[in-house]
């Protein structure tokens, strides 16, 4: 393609996604680097990609960019020294948007890598590189996915990220709590998180508290890494607005009360939905003010992997029994029959993707373990038993589990595989309708990655390694113990998931190593050790 045409269809790009057409003679003038939270692509179509950045003078003040467009030009080259560019064009990085880009890049070739950058007021942006999903109908034969969630920036730092960087990859997909609400308090003077503006909350609220939020984990080098290595899918769980929300239902103190009114969670989770948006590779675009983000999709990777992305958050019923914690009776769960973590527009979405399914492995990722855990009674240790569930997971919906694994088995999706995370902790677990009944073929397997650095309590590993045996025999592989991430190879015959932790999270830096892997074989159900 000529440099003429190149740009040509570049502008044409960025007219139909409203990016194009800024005059430079109005913008705010760009003084410093504005390039300070890195680069970063997603959401992989074979033919496309959406490429963003955000610029910023100040990263806790969005204002401090000024109350003007600034026009961004973005190029996507097949060389990392660009000197092959095959698409070009100018965005607009708009202040409503926190000066946010996000470029949906069309006319790609399929299962390509590609590198990008962005240019603003005479600075350039890190180099970010990318790839395309394969083309449709064609028969890939590897798939390569790194999994991450729950990275509390106050818990520790993030060493996981530069293992993941340096892992290949195709895709990496993010199953939630990107950031976390929580009121400054480390124990690590550099990890301090930003301060809300309302006086008198110690949680985020407003649109500006979100906005600084993000930036700061934004900045973390690691982070930053890791997003210009690969794509990443991404979605959202509880910590990108409030803990344990539950659609427009606020969380509830150890009182049994709402923190909050109805009308103020709810300009609450529109400024929360607005700031993800404004700091993710989206494709589709945020409307402000709205609590209404549509976030579920599908992505293919030729015939080898259907990849159905689940929001198990914003459209669920409020967690069974009032309690303020994840933890109660198991019956709560057992009697909820008209719970639901997704919805049922969403349900049926699931549904039809799966019966029309031609993928050798069809993939939920999605955020609470659908598993059916029975944990020892943490909130009463000298009794722990009867067991409890975690009720902020499917165990708190179990009628509407039970839909998603007859689903699993009746449309007879070829190898379904659930992914999760939220739990801070790796699980390994076959799934079936009835848990109990351990002569019954699985219906699916399901992997559940750990935090990069969230924590899980000490005192609830070893507990858990000594009874699950006994109270959850379908549980293949736990440990508690190790933050870091899956690495997932997808074969036409198997798929094998390696558990990469690290040493430790009090230092930047710390050795990745494989410390479990587990596989399923095509056609074979259930779990079998790599």
């Amino acid at each position: 393609m000529s440099r003429r045409a190149t740009v040509a269809a570049g502008a044409a790009l960025g007219v139909g996604l409203g990016l194009a057409g800024t005059r430079t003679a109005h913008a705010e003038p760009v003084r410093r680097d504005p390039f300070l939270l890195g680069v970063a692509s997603g959401d992989p179509l074979p033919d496309a990609v959406v490429l963003w950045t955000r610029l910023v003078a100040d990263p806790f003040d969005a204002a401090a960019m000024g109350r003007r467009t600034v026009p961004v030009e973005w190029e996507v080259s097949a060389d990392e020294r660009f000197s092959a560019v095959v698409r070009r064009g100018t965005a607009a990085a708009r202040p409503e948007l926190a000066h946010s880009v996000h470029v949906d890049v069309r006319g790609l070739r399929p299962g390509r890598v590609y590198w990008y950058r962005f240019r603003a007021g005479g600075h350039v942006s890190p180099t970010g590189r990318t790839r395309t999903a394969p083309e449709a109908y064609s028969r890939p034969n590897r798939f390569r996915v790194g999994v991450v969630n729950c990275q509390d920036w106050q818990n520790g730092y993030w060493p996981a990220y530069l293992g993941l960087a340096a892992e290949d990859l195709d895709v990496v997909v993010h199953l939630g709590d990107y950031i976390y609400e929580y009121d400054p308090s480390s124990a690590y003077p550099d990890r301090l998180h930003t301060a809300p503006q309302t006086v008198g909350l110690d949680q985020l609220v407003t649109l500006g508290d979100y906005r600084a939020r993000h930036a700061q984990y934004k900045t973390d080098p690691a982070l930053q890494r890791a997003h210009a290595a690969f794509p990443w899918i991404v979605t959202w769980d509880d910590h990108e607005t409030e803990n344990n929300y539950a659609g427009l239902v606020d969380e509830i103190d150890d009182t049994g009360d709402r923190f909050q009114d109805p009308a103020r969670f709810a300009r609450q989770q529109a400024a929360a939905y607005q700031a993800y948006y404004e700091h993710m590779p989206l494709r589709r675009a945020v409307v402000p003010g709205s609590t209404d983000y549509r976030l579920y999709r599908r992505f293919e990777f030729g015939d080898l992997v259907r990849l159905n992305v689940l929001d198990t958050r914003q459209y669920r019923t409020d967690q069974p029994g009032g309690h303020s914690g994840d933890f109660g009776p198991v019956a709560d769960g057992l009697d909820n029959g008209s719970g639901t973590l997704v919805g049922a527009a969403q349900e049926r979405w699931l549904a039809d993707g799966l019966r029309s399914s031609r993928a050798r492995w069809n993939v939920l990722a999605q955020q609470v373990m659908v598993s059916q855990i029975r944990f020892p009674n943490f909130l009463d240790p000298a009794n722990p038993f009867p067991p409890i569930a975690n009720l902020d997971q499917w165990d708190g919906y179990d009628p509407a589990r039970v839909r998603l694994l007859r689903l699993l088995r009746d449309t007879r999706a070829a190898n379904p595989v659930v992914l999760a995370g939220d739990i801070h902790s790796t699980w390994c677990s076959d799934l079936r309708v009835d848990r109990d009944d351990l002569a019954s073929a699985p219906v699916a397997v399901e992997f559940t990655a750990t935090s990069v650095s969230s924590d899980f309590p000490a005192a609830f590993d070893g507990p858990l390694k000594a009874a699950n045996p006994t109270l959850n025999p379908h549980v293949r592989y736990f440990d508690g113990s190790r933050r870091g991430y899956l690495r997932v190879t997808v074969d036409r015959e198997r798929w094998l998931t390696d558990v990469r932790t690290v040493d430790g999270i009090t230092a930047r830096e710390s050795p990745v190593r494989t410390t479990a892997s587990w596989a399923a074989i095509a056609g074979v159900p259930g779990l079998t050790p790599a």
